[in-house]
C-alpha cells in the first residue's frame, strides 16, 4: 500500500470501529496507560515546556496532563473526529486550557510553533512517517524537543499478542501484523526510527528503553479482548456462539497476567528523544 492508501485506511479505522472501541474503553485504557501519562507530564515540568503539541492524542488524557503540568499552550491533535470530541468534552468538564483539533499531523499547517512534542503511542500510524516528522519539525521552535513513547518489539511485549496467539488454532485467518506498520510495533526497530527522524530533519536522536508496569481491573478483560487489537476486529464479525468459544480459550491464556483482581503486564517501550535544532 502507498502512503496515501495507508493514511486513508487509518482514518477509516480511527473514525470507525477502532475509535469507537477506544472511546468505549476510555476509562480503563487511561488507567492502563496512566504511568505513561505521568511520565510525559513529568517531562513537561522538568523541561519547563510552555507550548506542547500532543501527537495522536486520542481522547485527550496526555494533553490534559500537559496542561495540568504547567504548559501555557497544550494542543492535542488526532485524525479521529469522535475521539477528539470526547477530548474536548473532557477539557470542558475539567475547565482545562487544553485544546484539541481533529486533523492529520502529517499534513496540518499548524500556524504556530511548539517547544515540546509529546505522544503516548500516537506516532506509529503514519502513512509516511518521514513526511509526518518533517511537518512536525516545521512547527518546532528553535531548540524544541520530543518525548514520544512507542512500543519496542513483539518479542518484548508478549502480553500484547497473547490474544491472537491463543486464538490462532481456532481462527487461522486472524489478520497478521504488518512489519514496520503502521501499527502498534511500527517503531520497534530503533535504527529505522533513527533513520526516519534524521531524514525528517531532527537531530541528537536517542531511543531510551523504558519498561513500565501497567494494569487494569480484571472486570475489563473481556472488553479488552473483544474490542481491541486484531482479535477484537475479528470477533465483532463472528456469530455469538463461535465468538464465545474463542473468547473462552483466549481468556484462559491470560491467567499468568491476572493477580488479585487485576490484569498486570510489563510494557517494553522506547522513549524517543530528539531535538529540532536552531
Amino acid at each position: 500500500m502507498d502512503a496515501a492508501a495507508i493514511s486513508d485506511e487509518q482514518k477509516a479505522m480511527w473514525n470507525g470501529p477502532s475509535g469507537r472501541a477506544w472511546i468505549d474503553g476510555q476509562e480503563f485504557l487511561d488507567r492502563m496507560f496512566l504511568p505513561f501519562e505521568e511520565l510525559l507530564a513529568q517531562e513537561v515540568k522538568a523541561l519547563g515546556a510552555r507550548r506542547v503539541l500532543d501527537v495522536g492524542c486520542g481522547t485527550g488524557a496526555t494533553t490534559l496532563a500537559a496542561a495540568r503540568a504547567g504548559a501555557e499552550r497544550a494542543l492535542g491533535v488526532d485524525i479521529s473526529v469522535p475521539m477528539i470530541e470526547v477530548a474536548q468534552a473532557r477539557a470542558a468538564k475539567e475547565h482545562s486550557s487544553a485544546e484539541f483539533i481533529a486533523t492529520d499531523a502529517q499534513t496540518q499547517e499548524f500556524g504556530e510553533k511548539f517547544d515540546l512534542f509529546i505522544s503516548r503511542f500516537g506516532v506509529m500510524f503514519f502513512g509516511d512517517p518521514v513526511a509526518a516528522f518533517a511537518n512536525l519539525r516545521r512547527a518546532a521552535l528553535p531548540g524544541a524537543v520530543t518525548r514520544l513513547a512507542v512500543f519496542r518489539s513483539v518479542a518484548e511485549n508478549p502480553f500484547m499478542t497473547t490474544a491472537e496467539r491463543a486464538a490462532a488454532p481456532l481462527l487461522p485467518d486472524i489478520p497478521a501484523r504488518r512489519p514496520e506498520g503502521p501499527g502498534q510495533f511500527a517503531f520497534a526497530d530503533s535504527k529505522r526510527v533513527t533513520h526516519i527522524l534524521e531524514a525528517a530533519g531532527w537531530s541528537h536522536i536517542d531511543l531510551r528503553p523504558i519498561d513500565v508496569r501497567c494494569s487494569f481491573a480484571e472486570a475489563h478483560l473481556d472488553r479488552y479482548l473483544t474490542r481491541l487489537g486484531p482479535l477484537g476486529q475479528v470477533l465483532q464479525k463472528l456469530d455469538e456462539q463461535r465468538a464465545a468459544r474463542i473468547l473462552s480459550t483466549v481468556r484462559a491464556a491470560f491467567a499468568p497476567f491476572i493477580e488479585r483482581g487485576e490484569v498486570r503486564f510489563n510494557a517494553a517501550c522506547w522513549m524517543i528523544r530528539a531535538e529540532a535544532g536552531s
